[in-house]
């Protein structure tokens, strides 16, 4: 992660009213789902998902989230014990975050953050992370709405 990456997304994000998220969806696999992370135009990162499947076909802790966009908060996850990223009115799921992790069987839904240095990998996820979480506790300071697109 370059610090001047982190500069320009923490001076972009003071001039904007709104904080928006877009996962652009890449390299859909088998088993993962490859992606970037920009945060108000500027590309943050990689992510990692779960698989995309049809809509209507879920297997549990195994399946990506339905494209859309979504409210983000920003609230204490009971199971990582940590502020994180959690998105809002999810159909069909529950308890969907944004976090750190490495391999799909990190996912269980979720989106993990870092660089995809290898297939089905991120890595280098916990700066990612700390850094998307300081930024939407900016956003959030500055009392701006928080949303994700997932295409």
């Amino acid at each position: 992660m370059k610090i001047s990456r982190v500069y320009e997304l923490y001076m972009k994000c003071r001039k904007e009213k709104e904080m928006k998220l877009l996962v652009r969806r890449l390299y859909l696999k088998d088993t993962y789902t490859i992606g970037q992370l920009f945060v108000n135009g500027i590309y943050i990162c990689d992510t990692l998902e779960d698989k995309v499947r049809p809509e209507g076909e879920k297997i549990i802790g195994e399946t990506a989230i339905p494209a859309g966009t979504y409210e983000v908060i920003l609230n204490r996850s009971p199971k990582f014990k940590r502020d994180l990223p959690r998105l809002i009115d999810v159909p069909n799921f529950t308890g969907v975050l944004i976090h750190r992790g490495n391999r799909a069987r990190d996912t269980a839904g979720c989106i993990l953050v870092g660089e995809n240095k290898a297939p089905g990998l991120v890595i280098n996820s916990t700066g990612y992370e700390i850094m998307l979480v300081g930024a939407i506790q900016g956003a959030i300071e500055r009392d701006e709405e928080i949303e994700i697109k997932i295409e």
